[in-house]
């Protein structure tokens, strides 16, 4: 179980970080010896931002990201998570007030759970913004910082480091020189970014750095640049057509000495690090993904044959998104050969569910060789040799189809 009865004190600096102190109330909160500390490790949560703006759907959207969330949180609970990891981004721009109470109204309703969160690049703890003097539930320490800060849990046996972004880009890569102290606690570095305008972040560097995990955020897509050391969770929920995929949280659990492969343990990733002065950490982590958006965006790229009508193609979009799920947001993208004589309705199409865009990508119909027999020494039928000799590339085939449409129309006028 987490802590329930937490103070709250800043105590002294070491290694340069100011040291922050949830001390455990009485005795029974004391770990002697750990067997496991269990945490969820989200991030990119984009509190206030209303995806998909202009559509129907969007304001319903920006109300699911606040629901994702609290949820996320319950499930934190149900699972006896000890802490729960917020790598930055929480918001979509640097809260207002309003913002912060109803988020510290969230975790404050959850009083077993011991939360860290830092400001990422999107809500950075900007000078004079409503981070600076907000005051947080006893359970909810926040390292609002632009130097780093730990924060220790002693009845975790367990070290939080991290800090805030205090503008929205740092191009410096300032987590290749960040090192735990040398103690027998867990360590943790909170951690945002991953290109060249936010931090640039350096695997093996992290993986040298003596933590027992590093939790990321900034990337919306999920990946492990060190598995089971060096992760993100991806953004909670998708916030635009760029974020496809399955999305939700990383749920994962530290062992303790007794608990590690060859002990009779749960299955773990055991580190042997290397600080440069022969230590070893007796930690060992193991993490799994669980998806916990309530949709996905998902490019749908659909067939159409020659012999197709307008509703004939429309009707096989909507098939395939009953087949993938109406709860999704789509991108079609038509492809194929059409009948020259029509031309897709894409409005209609936007009709079939949560479709975000229609691409047209299809080219008509003709039957080439009989074409140029039939229009030799024409202008059609010169088009259509100035194609020849060579291997057309898809942009000459669109060319050669669509120059064949223009031409034909244009006899018949």
């Amino acid at each position: 179980m987490a802590l329930i009865s937490m103070l709250y004190s800043k105590r002294h600096r070491q290694n340069g970080a100011a040291l922050l102190f949830y001390e455990g109330i009485g005795d029974p909160w004391k770990r002697e010896r750990l067997e496991n500390m269990k945490f969820i490790h989200l991030a990119d949560v984009h509190l206030g931002c209303i995806p998909d703006g202009k559509a129907s759907w969007a304001k319903e959207r920006g109300r699911e990201l606040w629901e994702t969330f609290r949820s996320t949180l319950d499930d934190a609970d149900k699972m006896g998570a000890d802490l729960v990891l917020i790598a930055g981004d929480l918001f979509h721009r640097t809260p207002d007030e309003t913002q912060l109470r109803e988020v510290n109204y969230l975790m404050g309703s959850h009083p077993k759970l011991c939360f860290v969160l830092m400001a990422g690049n999107h809500d950075c703890n900007s000078p004079s913004s409503a981070w600076d003097d907000f005051e947080f539930a006893r359970n909810v320490a926040f390292l609002g910082n632009t130097r780093c800060e730990c924060v220790r849990f002693p009845a975790l046996k367990t070290e939080v480091y991290g800090f805030s972004y205090d503008r929205n880009e740092i191009t410096a890569a300032r987590y290749d020189h960040i090192h735990p102290d040398h103690n027998d606690y867990i360590h943790i570095l909170l951690a945002h970014g991953g290109d060249a305008m936010h931090i640039p972040i350096n695997p093996a560097a992290l993986e040298r750095s003596g933590f027992d995990y590093i939790a990321l955020g900034h990337i919306h897509k999920m990946s492990e640049p060190v598995p089971d050391l060096v992760v993100y969770p991806g953004a909670l929920s998708p916030i635009d057509a760029g974020d496809e995929g399955a999305h939700g949280y990383i749920a994962g659990e530290i062992f303790g000495e007794s608990r590690l492969p060859g002990t009779d343990s749960a299955p773990a990733h055991g580190r042997r690090d290397a600080q440069g002065d022969g230590s070893t950490h007796r930690y060992g982590v193991h993490t799994r993904f669980v998806t916990k958006a309530l949709r996905e965006y998902v490019s749908l790229p659909v067939r159409v044959e020659e012999d197709d009508t307008v509703f004939a193609v429309r009707d096989r979009v909507e098939a395939q998104i009953h087949r993938r799920g109406r709860e999704n947001i789509y991108r079609i993208i038509l492809e194929g050969q059409r009948d020259p004589s029509i031309n897709i309705d894409t409005t209609l199409i936007e009709r079939c569910g949560m479709v975000l865009s229609v691409e047209d990508r299809t080219v008509p119909s003709f039957h080439i060789e009989e074409l140029k027999e039939r229009c030799k020494g024409q202008l059609i039928g010169r088009f259509i040799e100035s194609f020849e000799g060579h291997e057309r590339s898809m942009t000459e085939e669109k060319a050669l189809q669509y120059g064949l449409e223009a031409l034909l129309n244009a006899s018949r006028d």
